[in-house]
């Protein structure tokens, strides 16, 4: 079976939608066709001209990368330079480049929870909200010998969530009636003669997000040839979608021990750290990437410590001067979408028997050493 570029991808969209990104965010395919066939995939977590003689040599016709190579407007493409150098030979060996980045830190089960499920919290939160999923409500009328296996179905396929308890639903009995047409193969009833049929009202709520995969898997456990349901926009907003995560530790620790533990648990050789070494740490936020601007929001949630990358000066004292220890691991530490990603996608892989392989880049793009 073959498997383009654009298949991948709406795996991959399915798992971190695109209107997750942040505005303005350069997400998507950058280089390349979707209509592209694929066999091999590699995922990194920067495109350098290194990461893109890897897919030559392993044969990948995809790359998918957390930040994207092409992130200001392109005034040019000059083959002296080393960005339209790498540009080149990208097109001359037909690798497309697609980028999942704010959308792939928002997503839920994604960098940001990863970061948070090393770190081992618990209770995690959304720590800057970016979105509210928009709910809806699906009404659907069932004969009784299947509305168990409708109310599975709708469960199954993520309908009826609300807080931590999932497969909610609400029933009523009634009585539905109808008259078959000509044509028609109906499961209860005869042409053209009006049926009497005790039916029970099923209700649900769903993210909007889900409605098509929602009302898919309700037609394919229904019965009935035409089946009767209405669909309502909600005016209550759903779950919560943003940057970084806030939760607790397990067990208190002071700022040292912690800081160990992120060096330890991010993979990382150092760590720079703000505040009293001694400091008690117990509720702790973390943001992938550059998380300067969300010093306030760690400080009205209460957070102990805020782990993130690219600390400024500034910043630093700023932090320091309210009390909120801050642990930098480094910008490269989001090297853990790599992981993350792979299985993700070896995940879809699986489920639709595809043949592709996904490949994890073991390339080291992190700029900095240390002397």
């Amino acid at each position: 079976m073959t498997i383009h570029a654009q298949t991948v991808i709406q795996w991959l969209e399915q798992f971190a939608p695109k209107s997750l990104a942040v505005e303005g965010d350069k997400i998507g395919l950058q280089i390349g066709s979707l209509q592209k066939e694929i066999s091999k995939v590699l995922v990194t977590l920067d495109v350098t001209p290194e990461v893109v003689e890897e897919a030559i040599s392993k044969g990948a016709e995809l790359i998918i990368a957390h930040h994207p190579p092409v992130y200001r407007p392109l005034t040019h493409v000059r083959t002296d330079l080393p960005q339209g150098e790498m540009i080149a030979r990208l097109l001359k060996h037909d690798i497309a480049v697609y980028a999942a980045h704010t959308n792939l830190d928002v997503a839920e089960g994604g960098l940001n929870d990863w970061l948070a499920q090393r770190l081992e919290l618990a209770d995690v939160e959304v720590l800057a909200p970016t979105h509210h999923e928009s709910l809806k409500k699906l009404i659907v009328f069932v004969p009784h010998d299947h509305e168990a296996a409708v109310r599975q179905a709708l469960g199954n396929a993520g309908a009826g969530h609300i807080g931590n308890y999932s497969h909610c639903t609400f029933r009523t009995e009634g009585i539905g009636t109808f008259k078959p047409g000509e044509g028609t193969n109906p499961y209860i009833g005869t042409q053209g003669e009006i049926e009497q049929v005790k039916e029970v009202k099923i209700e649900t709520v769903f993210p909007a997000s889900l409605e098509k995969k929602i009302v898919q898997a309700m037609l394919k456990a229904h019965p009935y040839e035409e089946v009767a349901y209405d669909i309502y926009e909600l005016a209550q907003p759903g779950k919560a979608r943003g940057l970084g995560r806030i939760g607790y530790l397990k067990q208190e620790m002071n700022l040292k021990a912690f800081a160990e533990k992120v060096k330890k648990a991010l993979d990382v050789p150092f760590c720079r750290v703000v505040g009293p070494l001694d400091t008690p740490i117990k509720k702790v936020a973390v943001l992938g990437g550059d998380g300067n601007k969300y010093v306030q929001h760690a400080l009205f949630k209460g957070a102990d410590v805020l782990v993130t990358g690219d600390v400024y000066f500034h910043t630093a004292q700023d932090a320091l001067l309210s009390g909120l220890s801050l642990v930098d691991p480094g910008h490269h530490a989001e090297k853990i979408m790599i992981k993350g990603l792979e299985h993700v996608l070896r995940e879809k892989v699986r489920e639709h028997k595809a043949e592709v392989q996904i490949i994890a880049s073991e390339v080291n793009t992190d700029p900095f050493q240390l002397i």
